[in-house]
């Protein structure tokens, strides 16, 4: 990916712009410490992290070690949080990835970010109506005898969040706290029973053992632990509507990633502790998506397991507003610089919220909910084709333009500084980021190799090319428009990734905007 000068050369804002041009600022002082950080971790959807993608890498990948990769991986992601944090410091934009991009490698690689953070998160956001709506068919079933056809929840959870998109954001903070609260805690209750009431192997630490993570699935079990933290990235993405962004931001970081690492580690842990280590991956395979309610029914009851049924749906569901929230930001981030069409670049009356990015994201969701439900080629009798398609084909998407992302922004923060004089000040965040950087460049390349195992096709079906082709499809357009524009429309160029900052320059400038 090239660079360009157009926006690099130009002197970072140290702090957010009051200009209010024609509502293209976010409200500020909406979101404290907790707000933020209950905002960005509801993403991580802990509940469904355990229930969903921890069986599935046991069973899948059969690799013991999954609690040990979630130490590795929050390590690896702490050191890309050391530059990116710093580097929120000195840029306050909701869109924070391209934002970041463009300031270290210029408005062209910007305007392809960009893209690519609307393609990824879209695709995070949809995927989990798929998983949603099949989970609550289910639950109509079992409590209340009544066939409901699994796109019928997910088209109302799309209205449903699409609603709350046009709140303030910390009233959304308040829904989405109080849902994470209560999933985290019925976690640790389950945590706590496993070692209180271990398998055969008592409370074995062989998972951390490194011995645990050789094989050649480790690879493919990175990309899947990798997509539970997810979340953390969206800090940024806030800056503008917290009081103190360069000091909240870099902090409400350091508590997620830090937070979900030892969270999923121990978690991880507490699953092999109650089957044993040895026999973890067989109870996987058997059991599936059903293995924490298998154990958590011998353990603390069915009432209780129950409860654990609803509240994975009410996570998923707070999963799906913070995504949905983080894609109206970015809309309105690209529709203010030019990116979009300047009607997603305002915000939406009294709220302060992107209602017209919170539309579009509600929009696509309905057509491709609608699409999936109309189109499914699910066998006779499998009900289970729209977690199979949409939610894996939509997952893993995301989390591949995601982690694209962090391997572009962990080198933009290198040159980024490097721009401006400050190495030696930085030079220990700078090694971090090139150290971050060179991980998740192989992680994404794991990801594209075996896209096939992730998404659950063959290995000679055409879809384990097209899928992660999207990602690239939506770079290589975002690269050309950010090309046009640089010949077309220079000043939009320009603007690519300084957020409200580029009106409050034209303020001062002397020209309306």
């Amino acid at each position: 990916m090239t660079t360009d000068s157009s926006s690099t050369n130009r002197a970072p804002a140290e702090g957010i712009s009051t200009f209010k041009g024609q509502d293209r600022a976010l409200r500020a002082d909406r979101l404290g410490t907790g707000g933020l950080l209950l905002s960005v971790l509801a993403a991580t959807a802990p509940l469904m992290v355990v229930a969903g993608v921890m069986p599935t890498t046991f069973a899948v990948m059969g690799i013991v070690g999954q609690p040990l990769l979630f130490v590795v991986l929050g390590t690896v992601l702490v050191l890309f949080s050391l530059g990116y944090a710093e580097m929120s410091r000195h840029v306050h934009n909701a869109g924070a990835f391209y934002a970041y991009i463009s300031r270290g490698l210029g408005g062209t690689a910007g305007a392809g970010a960009a893209l690519v953070a609307l393609v990824a998160y879209n695709s995070l956001q949809v995927g989990i109506y798929g998983i949603f709506g099949f989970e609550v068919s289910g639950l109509f079933a079992t409590y209340a005898d009544l066939e409901v056809a699994w796109w019928i929840p997910a088209l109302a959870a799309a209205l449903a969040v699409g609603a709350l998109g046009w709140l303030k954001i910390d009233v959304n903070a308040k829904v989405l706290g109080v849902l994470l609260v209560i999933e985290v805690l019925l976690v640790v209750v389950f945590d706590i029973a496993a070692v209180a009431d271990p398998g055969k192997e008592g409370l074995s630490l062989h998972a951390f053992n490194p011995d645990t993570l050789t094989g050649a699935g480790v690879g493919t079990a990175l990309c899947f632990c990798i997509a539970a933290f997810l979340g953390f990235e969206q800090a940024p993405v806030y800056a503008e509507e917290t009081s103190r962004p360069h000091v909240l931001v870099p902090r409400v970081m350091f508590l997620a990633v830090a937070g979900v690492a030892v969270f999923f580690a121990v978690s991880s842990w507490a699953l092999t502790v109650a089957t044993g280590s040895a026999t973890i991956v067989a109870t996987s395979q058997e059991q599936s998506a059903g293995l924490l309610f298998f154990l958590t029914e011998d353990r603390l009851g069915s009432t209780f397991t129950d409860v654990l049924h609803v509240l994975f749906v009410t996570g998923m569901f707070a999963a799906m507003l913070s995504f949905h929230n983080v894609v109206a930001r970015y809309a309105f981030a690209m529709g203010r610089e030019g990116l979009l069409p300047a009607a997603f670049g305002r915000t939406t009356g009294s709220s302060g919220a992107p209602g017209t990015g919170s539309l579009l994201q509600t929009g696509i969701a309905v057509v491709l909910v609608l699409t999936f439900a109309l189109t499914d080629d699910k066998p006779a009798g499998d009900p289970t084709a729209p977690v199979l398609h949409l939610f894996t084909w939509g997952g893993n998407i995301g989390a591949l333009g995601v982690i694209v992302l962090m391997a572009i922004a962990s080198l933009s923060v290198v040159v980024f500084f490097v721009r401006r004089g400050a190495a030696g000040a930085q030079a220990w965040r700078l090694v971090t980021s090139a150290v971050a950087g060179i991980a998740l460049v192989v992680i994404a390349v794991y990801t594209v190799k075996d896209f096939d195992v992730l998404v659950g096709t063959g290995p000679d079906s055409a879809l384990r090319w097209i899928l992660p082709g999207v990602i690239g499809l939506a770079l290589v357009i975002g690269l050309v428009q950010g090309a046009i524009l640089r010949t077309r429309a220079p000043e939009t160029h320009a603007r690519i990734g300084l957020g409200n900052e580029a009106f409050q320059l034209e303020k001062e400038a002397g020209r309306t905007p």
